[in-house]
């Protein structure tokens, strides 16, 4: 069977980066299980594992607009060095948890200079070229419960 909208895909996969430095694997864990065609995965990755079936090794690269985007500028916010409360030092690099009106966001302090702490609030992966290294484990159809919900049921029962 092959890849198609609502089918559910089980995978195992490595992601690289151009340098090659592995930023994530299933291996050694249960395959990705995902339902193809409600953007579960990133475009770029998606569009490649159409009509591919079992058993089938692709290698994905995926350009950041195909997946995480570019970088923004405007993800870029100055912030006085004085608004960070607590005891540890803050260095270039580090990830913060800043408050916003969505919610928790990740942000990396990307550069501080005197009083002033520029953050990050970019994916970490916007602006990468994505490598992935994917054998296909398992394509089966869907069931109508799964498209409805737009994800996958874990194996065993149904639990609502």
């Amino acid at each position: 069977m092959k890849i198609g909208k609502h089918s559910v895909v089980s995978m195992h996969y490595t992601l690289k980066n151009q340098e090659g430095t592995v930023l994530d694997s299933s291996q050694g864990r249960e395959p990705l299980v995902y339902l193809h065609g409600v953007g579960g995965l990133i475009p770029g990755l998606e569009f490649q594992l159409n009509d591919k079936i079992a058993g089938d090794k692709i290698k994905a690269v995926v350009e950041p607009k195909d997946a995480y985007g570019e970088i923004s500028k405007d993800m870029l916010y100055e912030v006085p060095k004085s608004g960070f409360q607590g005891d540890e030092e803050i260095f270039e690099g580090m990830q913060v948890q800043l408050d916003t009106e969505h919610g928790p966001r990740l942000a990396v302090v990307s550069k501080i200079d005197g009083d002033k702490v520029t953050l990050d609030m970019n994916h970490p992966l916007a602006g990468v070229t994505l490598y992935f290294d994917v054998e296909i484990m398992n394509v089966r159809e869907a069931e109508k419960e799964e498209i409805s919900h737009g994800h996958v049921h874990g194996h065993g029962g149904h639990h609502h």
